[in-house]
């Protein structure tokens, strides 16, 4: 079999956890290759600076007035239980009410119209433009990936607005009273939650119906989940959340490239593992769940 031609004999009781590792890592790497991605490609700029720069103003007010007012209060009451750990989980659960208040105010109404920009802008870069081409009006001569893009032809939706993820958020919040292990677990669990909308802009342009959405977020949902954790802690870094969640949202779509360049490539004969790429995650993470 190819897996037992990939580690010899004593390693083989440690392929799977190495393969749960491996996965994990890949997907979490992806919200901080966006950020790389984003900077070298100065074209993406206008869709952040034009839309969500004033909305990043605005939030910078909303933690200002939650650390000043909220901040002293909830860190005397933590103390009492963590400890010298009560500084971090006050500051994550400020944190997270801020989100709170950001997500309901601001992100489904004003920012999922520049994420899809991106997303679909990247997808270009990447030489998936007939993917994004039967979605929306496209000019070809234009210069660059973003002037490109033209006005939408079907419903366009990076991450659809989710009062059930605002609710499970404020629901999640007291887990930072626990000890320790509450403020990890906070992240981890909203996280995954972020993480399964990682590739919705993707399944909508692939046509996917909403059981064959189910079913591919079911197959790699150990990788969305660090996928959102890593987007997650980004998100909660004050002032830079709007920027990171542009930057994640290019690290998505490169993600979703390269699994979309693995689908259309016709598979290899079973046991042949001359061209495995080092970089490439073991099914289900490669395999079409359609």
């Amino acid at each position: 079999m190819a897996s037992e031609a990939r580690l010899p004999s004593p390693l083989r009781s440690l392929e799977r956890p190495y393969n749960y590792v491996s996965r994990a890592l890949i997907a979490a790497s992806y919200p901080l290759r966006g950020i790389y991605y984003f900077l070298r490609h100065p074209a993406l700029y206008p869709l952040f600076l034009g839309r969500l720069l004033p909305l990043s103003i605005i939030s910078t007010l909303v933690y200002m007035i939650l650390f000043t007012f909220a901040f002293l209060p909830q860190f005397a009451f933590l103390a009492i239980f963590h400890g010298r750990a009560a500084w971090l989980n006050a500051v994550v659960l400020v944190l997270g009410e801020g989100l709170v208040i950001i997500q309901g105010l601001f992100e489904g109404f004003f920012v999922d119209e520049c994420r899809v920009d991106v997303f679909d802008a990247t997808l270009i870069n990447e030489d998936l433009e007939s993917l994004v081409a039967p979605h929306r009006l496209l000019f070809p001569d234009a210069p660059n990936s973003v002037k490109k893009l033209g006005k939408p032809t079907s419903i366009a939706v990076y991450q659809p607005w989710s009062l059930i993820q605002i609710v499970e958020l404020i629901i999640c919040l007291p887990l930072n009273f626990i000890p320790y292990v509450g403020t990890p677990a906070f992240i981890i669990i909203t996280g995954a939650r972020l993480g399964t909308f990682a590739h919705y802009r993707w399944f909508e342009l692939r046509g996917l119906s909403k059981k064959e959405r189910k079913l591919a977020i079911r197959n790699r949902s150990w990788d969305y989940t660090w996928f959102g954790t890593i987007a997650m802690i980004l998100g909660l870094i004050p002032i830079l959340s709007f920027f990171f969640l542009v930057t994640s949202t290019a690290g998505s779509a490169l993600w979703a490239a390269k699994l979309e360049r693995q689908m259309r490539v016709p598979s290899e004969p079973p046991g042949d593992v001359q061209g495995h790429d080092p970089d490439e995650p073991p099914p289900p993470y490669v395999d079409n769940p359609v």
